[in-house]
C-alpha cells in the first residue's frame, strides 16, 4: 500500500492528521539536517501501522512524501 504525507518540520508538537485513507499530515519537531525528520517520521508511522514494513519511496529531500507500507 502506497501513502502520500507531508511533513512539517521544526513543529512545536508531533501531530498526526488523517486527511484520507492514503493522506496524512504530520508535523515533527525534528529539523531536517541528517536525515532526523524522516528517522522521526518513520517512527511515528511505526506506531500508526504496527507490524508493517515502512520505507520512503519518494521525497527524500521534500516535506512531500510516499511511502511504502507492506503489512509483514
Amino acid at each position: 500500500m502506497y501513502v502520500k504525507v507531508k511533513i512539517i518540520t521544526g513543529s512545536r508538537r508531533e501531530v498526526v492528521t488523517k486527511i484520507q485513507e492514503d493522506l496524512y499530515d504530520v508535523s515533527v519537531k525534528e529539523k531536517p539536517l541528517n536525515n532526523n525528520a524522516n528517522r522521526r517520521l518513520l517512527e511515528i508511522m511505526h506506531e500508526i501501522f504496527k507490524n508493517s514494513s515502512i520505507r520512503i519511496i519518494s521525497g527524500h529531500h521534500s516535506p512531500s512524501k510516499i511511502l511504502s507500507i507492506e503489512t509483514r
